[in-house]
């Protein structure tokens, strides 16, 4: 599958880019930056593939698909460019402003019959695949309840406006997960955090619990401003409970320079050090760290292409996490509980 990289900015260069190029069955097949610094950083880290201005010369030069990883104000219209041009798309996180704006991309591409999926790359974390393992195994029992908190000490990193706020941001990815783990939600109720910065008011942290239609409830939580640093998992059930307080490996790793295409076998591993503890009535063990591995969405990606598997994230899921992020921010602004339709 020849697929093309619109944008090379922090995303696409460190989230994007390094997990393409070591996706079997995916060529990079072109980048679109305007920037002259980014031009020079992409020529000289990928010398053999093409730089173009524009969404449009790449579609000119012909490629199967495209990721869209500009910011989030411009994704809509370059969205509905690709898919015009017959064109599969991934679009970054958050992929539309809400999640009426979402329903109509997809709807686009479906009408286009083309493949729209959404990148929530994070449920290849290391952690959270480690997680999926043992709520597989059922040692826990009935699952009641998931805790998901992830802090930052990063307050220069928030972004105001209407697309902007780390609900919307990181808040995708953990609403994303905890859906993909326990099923779609029923009711949402949020509290936000905001800060006024030069550019605008915007959310700089929140506190979201989803009662999901399976009877499970998740509370999902982070902070970019209170200068804190932590990630932890809680899976409580009626015979345990894990908790994990595993690293950002990939995303560390990949920031650092390393790149999993050097070490596929060994890439996304958790030190030992810090694996998570699963305790039930016959004690406490430690539960060796699954693979983390982003590349494999797009390997996914590149078979439901050719027609030979299932979708990674496709459109409508990534609509129900609009969803929800739309109910959680009305949670928050009426000070109640929101109603989602089943």
């Amino acid at each position: 599958m020849k697929l093309g990289l619109v944008g090379f900015g922090f995303g696409g260069r460190i989230f994007h880019a390094p997990f393409i190029t070591a996706a079997a069955g995916v060529e990079l097949a072109g980048i679109v930056t305007r920037s002259p610094a980014r031009r020079g950083q992409a020529a000289e880290e990928y010398p053999e593939v093409p730089l173009y201005d524009s969404l449009t010369d790449l579609l000119a030069a012909g490629v199967d698909a495209v990721v869209i990883t500009t910011p989030p104000e411009t994704r809509r219209e370059l969205v509905l460019e690709a898919i015009k041009a017959g064109v599969h798309v991934v679009a970054d996180k958050p992929f539309a402003p809400n999640a009426e704006v979402g329903r109509e991309l997809v709807k686009a591409a479906a009408d286009a019959g083309v493949i729209l999926n959404v990148f929530h790359n994070r449920r290849w974390d290391t952690d959270i695949r480690t997680l999926r393992a043992v709520l597989e195994s059922g040692a826990v029992g009935q699952v009641t309840r998931f805790e998901s908190r992830f802090d930052l000490d990063q307050p220069d990193t928030l972004e105001a406006g209407p697309a902007g706020g780390l609900l919307r941001d990181l808040g995708s990815h953990l609403v994303d997960q905890a859906l993909w783990l326990f099923g779609p939600a029923a009711s949402v109720y949020a509290t936000l955090d905001w800060v006024d910065l030069d550019a605008g008011r915007t959310d700089s942290g929140f506190f979201v619990t989803i009662a999901h239609r399976s009877g499970v409830k998740s509370h999902v939580s982070a902070t970019k401003s209170n200068r804190l640093v932590a990630r932890e998992l809680r899976l409580l059930g009626s015979e345990g409970s894990y908790v994990s307080q595993q690293a950002d490996v990939q995303a560390n790793a990949a920031i650092s320079g390393r790149r999993p295409a050097d070490d596929p076998a060994g890439w996304g591993y958790e030190e030992e050090s810090r694996w998570g503890a699963l305790t039930t009535a016959a004690g406490a063990t430690r539960v060796p760290s699954e693979q983390g591995a982003y590349h494999r969405y797009y390997e996914q990606f590149a078979l439901a292409v050719a027609g030979k598997g299932p979708e990674p994230v496709p459109g409508a899921e990534a609509v129900h996490t609009l969803e929800v992020l739309d109910a959680a921010r009305l949670s928050d602004a009426e000070s109640r509980s929101v109603d989602l339709e089943g």
